[in-house]
């Protein structure tokens, strides 16, 4: 097995003839009685991967973590997944992933870190000309639960930060897996009164809602805890639930998505910009008698004022239309 880092530090203070009690005894280090939770995971992942085996493994045999601290199929995250693509297409994987042996699967893994590595890696794969070549460097170490769980926190607390919601998404998979809310703390590095909020949010967004906005990566906690406070009403997840299929509100970013997710909950619909309103024009020959406008706001009928004549004979006629129209909808009933 190979030496941990700290132990090879040790060893080349002697080689160059230092000795390592002497100076710790001459430069005491004081002792920090308080030390934050991914800091101190981080330090034992160090001691870990200075111990562990780097393999080259068939990234077709990892798979995701059980536990999902990130969203699918967003925009910000394609973007940033193609630009780690062509990194590691020229320059190569320069930071393996940590896997664990698959607890049910004999020579398959589950990935602990690495998330975006293994995608850009699988997706090379999937793009080269000979597939079974094309390898991912990985740390393959054996791993319970709750290890998992806890090196997922190290890459999440210091490499790649996850957005609010995400973390409040997570949160709800680690309560699912059996975690209490006091242990969940530490694997987030919040407050108990942090990871309570994150439930209150996610038991009134519904997921479809949430994963329709996505990761948000420059949307904090005030925005999601404004829509939370209006989807406390039904009717308007279902506002919002119509809005989700819009071309309009899939072209958005995050940001722009749960703006219109809070403006539609609020009452306030927007139009297409590009969009003109619908128009019917009433015409006999070259005479225009009228010309009606479909709008968000309802539907309006103009008459030039040339045609006033038509206008009074219409509104007379109003009622016997009214009436010819409610009959022949009681009819098709």
């Amino acid at each position: 097995m190979k030496k941990s880092i700290l132990q090879r530090m040790a060893e080349e203070a002697v080689n160059r003839g230092e000795s390592v009690e002497a100076n710790a005894s001459e430069n005491p280090i004081p002792a920090r009685r308080h030390s934050s939770p991914v800091i101190t995971n981080v330090g034992k992942s160090l001691t870990h991967l200075g111990e562990d085996s780097i393999l080259s493994l068939d990234p077709s045999r990892i798979e995701r973590s059980p536990y999902q601290d990130r969203f699918n199929d967003d925009q910000d995250a394609e973007a940033e997944l193609e630009a780690l693509k062509a990194s590691i297409a020229s320059e190569g994987q320069k930071i393996p992933v940590l896997v664990r042996p698959h607890p049910t699967k004999p020579d398959h893994y589950q990935l602990a870190y690495g998330h975006r590595r293994l995608a850009a890696v699988k997706s090379l794969m999937a793009d080269a000309e000979r597939p079974e070549t094309v390898k991912i460097k990985a740390h393959v170490r054996s791993l319970t639960d709750r290890q998992l769980i806890e090196e997922q926190a190290v890459e999440n607390g210091v490499r790649e930060n996850l957005t609010w919601i995400e973390q409040a998404m997570w949160a709800v998979q680690l309560k699912e897996a059996g975690l209490s809310h006091r242990a969940i703390c530490p694997v987030l590095a919040l407050s108990e009164a942090a990871v309570s909020h994150l439930f209150r949010v996610t038991s009134v967004i519904p997921t479809d809602i949430i994963f329709a906005i996505g990761r948000a990566k420059s949307v904090g906690r005030p925005k999601w805890t404004t829509l939370a406070e209006l989807l406390k009403d039904d009717r308007k997840i279902t506002a919002v639930r119509k809005l989700l299929e819009t071309t309009e509100f899939q072209s958005k970013d995050g940001a722009g998505r749960i703006g219109m997710a809070i403006d539609r909950a609020n009452g306030i619909i927007a139009t297409e910009p590009n969009a003109a309103p619908e128009a019917v024009n009433f015409t006999l020959g070259d005479r225009l008698f009228g010309r009606m406008k479909n709008s968000s706001s309802g539907t309006t009928i103009t008459i030039p004022k040339k045609e006033d004549a038509f206008a009074s004979w219409l509104a007379e006629r109003m009622p016997e239309l009214v009436r010819e129209y409610d009959h022949q909808s009681d009819r098709v009933k």
